[in-house]
């Protein structure tokens, strides 16, 4: 690209927090960080700082001499511990973003790259979703606390872009997926539970999987390193108020991403659906021609690799995981 001298420049003089660093998203990240060159990068989790208590959060950058901050810590998870957890998930989410804001501001960061949700769109927002239509009704309820708490980080960002000038922008990234993601069966989303059943299944000689639902709402998922790219992309090149879409405009139905997973890691097995279970908001699926016309943004991973890779770090990894 001809603006990579400039581009290693812009990385040079950044000290970047990245909260949330050590997660999943996190560390693929910082690992995009090193490859620009950042000058500095911390990554920041709940071990250094807790975010959700204000003492924790100016110490952080009163230790911390940053220029950027990407936002990337949250409490989150599938739909179930989205039902069982609404309060603590709307509580952390939303004290963590506006109180990492609002010191960001304080001691002078330049910028502040906030990760919001695909969660945070209204449940029957028209497909592709497109970001004007993000105040146009009300999220699906089975993570609306969630999605709302992150939606505020946008009312936040523009609200001190207007009355501070201060720079903060604005992902809606959809459900990621792609080696080292949560594999917790109390808290995964769908394509690691999956690709967990259908394995436990094999090991087992079970007969059998059972997926929740009925396997008709469709969803988009973008592999974890396009994520990355997208979110650093974004940090050095985009400066606007408007929020922004990350995904991959590739839709799905949960019938057949569950037939595809069997599929990848050799389940014969029946899939048996089991109605009870919510199924969610009916449909997802992103616009992404925003990323694309303000900062180049594009996914590159086919979906299928981006599942064979991630089936292939489980079946690695999955003797050292605690669950």
């Amino acid at each position: 690209m001809t603006d990579a001298p400039a581009s290693q420049d812009f990385w040079a003089r950044q000290h970047v927090i990245v909260t949330g660093g050590k997660g999943f998203l996190g560390k693929n990240v910082v690992r995009e960080l090193e490859t620009r060159g950042a000058g500095k990068i911390y990554d920041v989790d709940i071990d250094n700082y807790d975010l959700r208590r204000e003492p924790e959060v100016i110490q952080m950058y009163k230790d911390i001499p940053a220029t950027m901050v990407i936002h990337l810590a949250a409490t989150v998870g599938g739909i179930g511990i989205n039902r069982e957890h609404p309060g603590s998930f709307f509580y952390d989410n939303l004290m963590m973003g506006v109180l990492t804001v609002e010191h960001a501001r304080q001691v002078g960061v330049e910028k502040v790259v906030a990760i919001g949700t695909i969660c945070a769109y209204p449940k029957f927002t028209p497909v592709p979703f497109k970001e004007d239509d993000l105040w146009n009704g009300y999220p699906e309820e089975t993570n609306a606390p969630y999605g709302l708490a992150k939606k505020m980080l946008l009312v936040q960002a523009q609200a001190y872009r207007q009355e501070y000038g201060f720079n903060a922008v604005f992902l809606l990234p959809v459900n990621l997926y792609g080696p080292g993601d949560n594999f917790n069966p109390a808290s995964s989303h769908v394509i690691p539970a999956l690709i967990k059943k259908c394995i436990d299944a094999q090991d087992a000689g079970e007969d059998h999987i059972v997926a929740w639902g009925d396997g008709s709402p469709t969803r988009e998922f973008l592999y974890v390193e396009d994520a990355a790219r997208g979110i650093v992309m974004t940090a050095e090149k985009y400066n606007d108020p408007d929020p922004v879409n990350l995904g991959s405009a590739n839709e799905i139905s949960i019938k057949d991403l569950v037939e595809l997973i069997a599929e990848l890691t050799g389940f014969e097995g029946e899939i048996r659906w089991d109605t009870t279970k919510p199924n969610g908001q009916p449909r997802r699926k992103l616009d992404t021609s925003r990323a694309k016309e303000r900062f180049g943004f594009e996914s590159k991973t086919d979906f299928r690799d981006g599942l064979k890779n991630t089936i292939a770090w489980y079946r690695a990894h999955r003797h050292e995981l605690p669950y």
